[in-house]
């Protein structure tokens, strides 16, 4: 039976390679629209944490992932054994950046070379993690090739860009508009067949190039747009008498030509912060320097230090000394509502205020129960009144839904505020620093 006829009568076997936040929610749509779908990943606590149908991505829905396993619809190795019977593999692998902010493509390119070890006719491989253009035809179809077989051929090969939004309950792997860009005709079309099974609406491009640029230019946009509106907040503290939120509102009743973005202590997650240094590594190949995208990322990773440095500016007019001041940080996870700590900017702004020599820090956050910093151990403490009161600060850092905020204001002395998260709080706001207000 060729590939396209075993994708359309749901006989194909999907393979996941990479567990994570991509994977497992891709994974999971596949087995419950009846594939029989393998997970892949050399973490051994997520393999079982399948087999035995506990969920531990909040994206994914708890009824479906357990109804899949249930059906044996679903299941995980933590090795490649199982390549051979499969049809389509995607690969969703980390792909983080070096200490000099270089991409780290070793697990695409160790994934690659796990299922060439196995790789036969009629095999599709598409690539969702995001990277520079040329992974795919660059780097993976050399891997896949090594062993005789022709791409466009023997097998088929393409990338698909990722396009997770931790938390968003609106738009999932399920409706969220999926791009797919072979390196071939026929690559594209059973690509984007295979993704059809999941996803309302497959966007074919003409080549992964294309596709990997794309995905580099959703991310870099958001990365260049904060980093404006930090810039202007750093600016409107400095002037005075100009709030950067209030600017921003104002500017986004304009029925068209603008985008409302807003600041924060820095960007966090996996791609938005890591993508503007993976295109300024592969420009450089080619002679060119991507000065105004480098800046942009440069500017959202000072956020942190800004941050910081409003509360050591708070407590230096407070009658204890920085050293000693207790110091209580809302939020870890990256952005709200969501347990994703990735790059957190409150991580960093913890790292940084204990390097500057703060020793009574403590945390709160709903959905991260413990963190290290410094190779020190953290752990969530109660939101309670006698917490906020004793506070010398209280640095709002993620704007989780949960928190009380009339009553964090009521009872703290001081409120630092990177999210504005207190605009709704009517009483106390003389406490409020508020990061962008002009004050």
């Amino acid at each position: 039976m060729s590939l396209e006829k075993k994708i359309q009568s749901k006989k194909a076997r999907i393979g996941v390679v990479g567990l994570g936040y991509v994977g497992l929610p891709l994974a999971v749509e596949f087995a419950a629209k009846g594939f029989e779908t393998v997970g892949i990943d050399v973490d051994a606590s997520k393999v079982d944490a399948v087999n035995s149908g506990k969920n531990y991505i909040a994206d994914v829905e708890d009824k479906k992932f357990r109804a899949a396993v249930k059906k044996k619809k679903l299941s995980a190795l933590d090795n490649f054994d199982c390549v051979s019977t499969l049809d389509v593999i995607y690969i969703c692998v980390p792909t983080p950046f070096t200490p000099n902010k270089e991409p780290d493509i070793s697990y695409i390119v160790s994934a690659a070379e796990k299922i060439a070890l196995k790789l036969r006719k009629g095999h599709l491989i598409i690539l969702k993690s995001t990277t520079f253009p040329n992974t795919t035809e660059g780097y993976v179809q050399p891997i896949l090739e090594k062993t005789g077989l022709k791409v466009g051929r023997d097998f088929y090969l393409a990338f698909s860009p990722e396009r997770i939004d931790p938390g968003n309950k609106k738009w999932t792997t399920a409706n969220t508009p999926v791009v797919v860009g072979g390196v071939t005709p026929t690559c594209t079309k059973l690509a984007c067949l295979a993704t059809e099974q999941i996803a309302e609406k497959v966007v074919p491009v003409s080549s992964p190039k294309v596709a990997e640029m794309e995905k580099l230019l959703e991310n870099i946009f958001r990365s260049v747009n904060i980093a404006l509106v930090n810039e202007l907040a750093q600016l409107c503290d400095r002037m005075g008498g100009i709030n950067m939120w209030e600017v921003v509102e104002a500017a986004a009743t304009k029925p068209f030509g603008f985008m409302p973005f807003y600041p924060g202590p820095g960007i966090g997650g996996h791609c938005i912060l890591i993508d503007p240094y993976y295109l300024a590594w592969v420009a450089r190949q080619y002679d060119f320097q991507t000065n105004f995208i480098t800046l942009a990322a440069e500017t959202n990773e000072n956020m942190p230090f800004y941050v910081k440095n409003m509360v050591m500016r708070e407590i230096s007019m407070s009658p204890v000394s920085f050293r000693n001041a207790n110091i209580v940080i809302l939020g870890i996870a990256f952005k709200k509502d969501v347990d994703d700590t990735r790059h957190s900017p409150a991580l960093k702004v913890m790292e940084l205020l204990h390097a500057d020599g703060a020793r009574n820090i403590v945390y709160n956050d709903p959905y991260v129960p413990k963190v290290q910093i410094d190779g020190l151990n953290f752990q969530s403490v109660a939101v309670t009144k006698e917490l906020i009161q004793t506070a010398d600060c209280v640095l709002i850092t993620t704007d989780h839904s949960s928190y009380d905020y009339d009553f964090i204001v009521k009872n703290a002395k001081r409120v630092i505020d990177a999210r504005n998260a207190t605009k709704n709080v009517k009483s106390g706001r003389e406490k409020i620093v508020l990061l962008g207000d002009g004050k």
